[in-house]
């Protein structure tokens, strides 16, 4: 298997195009029309040639209306770009002997448990890494989010063991966090410390990455950028910090920040690491970092765009090639907040992004515009030729559309007769649908945010949830009888897969107060 991981890589580096350095111009062009279409309340980018920082540039304000700048050291929270800095970590301890790649992960967790026992016994450390565990894509996200909320990481390992897997262990791919916030866990065991203390003393310490992790108190000077959503022509804080930052469950799969200056020191060491970053990081477990796990599917579009023929999942980062050059990549979503990370390795070269607004699409055409200027310079397509592709691209598939559901009303409870009570499902915990001031309401006991109001729309109900960051409303289909049953499912197909409301099957366990 080794020897024909090998063999393609050996054949798409064969493939480099010639050398030759980003254009300056057409980066400004790229930046400003992005800010510009995506109407984006901030910005960062750097960019890395031949091992050099050439080009650094940042607009916008931290928070919209309060006039403080972004900048090089503003931090941002970095999402799933986390989870190399989780694999590391973990690499770190296979360096000094505390664990192996190939330890059960029962030996360092106990507890843990997967739907399968046969996994269970048999799911190593590495399989933690690279979303080949069987789990549905998102499988429990809402444990981790909408935040925040009261699930803990030994609610996480609880759960696990209840989630039905999609598809057979190491049999295919599909993205999890889960078992990213367990390798965060496994580095806590052998390493006898928080995961976040090992964070910052086995990662940002000694690499000096301006990141952070954790619980602080907040200063009213901290460079922190927040999180927007974009409404009615405007910028819109939402989920902001308060005076103090509280440590959060999902922390190993997506819950550290980070400044474009740590965000393109933790790239340059992958790049052109020093005799200090080679100190931090045997060159045998630098490779096996980027060695691949996980072949994952490669869309029309990456195909059309990059002429890709490898994507593959490694430890926290994603390798392909993109017009016969090697890429490692990762990026990150969270509400309000997206990052990407390209690295061309054998360039030397690569990229960071970080935005503070929702900019899914905006990410994806500035990455797309980046990356040409190392893999296909003399492409004169831009900002506007890509997002034109993905117009084009959306409105070509309409079979997924989300439905109307404007002509709806409030569901009464008399429509609910015998339904109405505390449902419970075995790893997202107790929810309620009860009446309340003539409406019917859903409230979860452990995710604080997952309230919200029934409407029905033909024969059916769904949930308009209170809270705008949680953004993707769910049918609730009831199964009357003896023993009555909860399903839902999101009303927009095409909505974030950590809104894994189709994982949910919950059991009538009592009435309403």
């Amino acid at each position: 298997m080794h020897k024909i991981r090998v063999g393609i890589c050996v054949l798409l580096f064969a493939g480099t195009s010639a050398i030759a350095a980003p254009s300056k111009q057409r980066l400004d062009q790229a930046f400003d029309e992005t800010v510009q279409r995506y109407h984006l309340p901030g910005l960062a980018i750097g960019v890395i040639d031949n091992g050099e920082i050439v080009y650094t540039r940042t607009t916008g304000e931290r928070a919209a209306g309060s006039g403080k700048k972004i900048t090089q050291q503003t931090l941002f929270k970095i999402a799933s770009n986390s989870k190399a800095m989780t694999a590391s970590l973990l690499a770190r301890l296979v360096d000094a002997g505390k664990l192996r790649w190939d330890d059960p992960v029962t030996q360092h967790l106990p507890q843990f448990r997967m739907f399968d026992p046969w996994v269970t016994s048999n799911m190593q450390v590495r399989d933690l890494l690279v979303h080949n565990s069987g789990l549905p894509e998102g499988g429990g996200d809402l444990m981790l989010w909408p935040e925040p909320n009261d699930f803990t990481r030994a609610d996480i390992l609880a759960g696990l063991g209840h989630i039905k897997p999609k598809y057979s262990f190491r049999a295919g791919y599909a993205y999890d966090n889960l078992l990213y916030v367990v390798a965060g866990e496994v580095a806590a065991a052998a390493g006898g410390a928080s995961y976040e203390e090992l964070m910052r003393t086995e990662v940002f310490a000694p690499l000096g990455l301006d990141c952070r992790v954790g619980a602080w108190k907040s200063l009213a000077d901290d460079d922190i950028a927040q999180p927007h959503r974009y409404g009615k022509g405007r910028n819109i804080v939402v989920g902001a910090d308060g005076d103090s930052v509280s440590e959060i469950t999902s922390a190993a799969a997506g819950g550290i920040r980070c400044s474009l200056d740590g965000m393109l020191r933790w790239a340059g060491n992958w790049l052109t690491p020093d005799a200090r970053q080679k100190e931090w990081l045997s060159g045998e477990q630098r490779a096996a970092m980027w060695m691949p796990h996980t072949p994952m599917p490669i869309s029309a579009r990456r195909r059309a765009w990059d002429r890709t023929h490898a994507w593959l999942y490694a430890f926290g980062f994603r390798l392909g090639d993109v017009d016969g050059e090697w890429t490692v990549s990762h990026t990150g979503t969270l509400s309000g907040m997206y990052s990407m990370m390209m690295l061309l390795p054998d360039r030397k070269s690569g990229f960071v992004i970080l935005i503070n607004g929702e900019a899914g699409e905006a990410r994806t055409v500035l990455g797309e515009a980046l990356v040409k200027q190392f893999t296909a310079p003399k492409d004169a397509r831009g900002i506007a030729d890509y997002a034109a592709d993905l117009a084009a691209d959306r409105s070509s598939t309409t079979d997924h559309a989300a439905p109307d559901t404007r002509a709806r009303k409030p569901t009464q409870a008399s429509q609910l007769k015998g339904l109405l009570g505390v449902w419970r499902d075995p790893w997202f915990g107790e929810v309620s649908i009860c009446a309340v001031k003539h409406r019917v309401r859903f409230r979860s006991v452990k995710s604080p945010l997952m309230r919200g109001t029934l409407m029905r729309v033909g024969a059916r109900d769904l949930v308009d949830w209170d809270v705008d960051s949680v953004d993707a409303e769910a049918w609730l289909d009831f199964t009357p009888g003896d023993a009555p049953g909860l399903h839902m499912r999101k009303v927009d197909p095409e909505a974030d897969f950590s809104f894994d409301y189709e994982d949910l099957a919950f059991t009538r366990v009592g009435d309403c107060d």
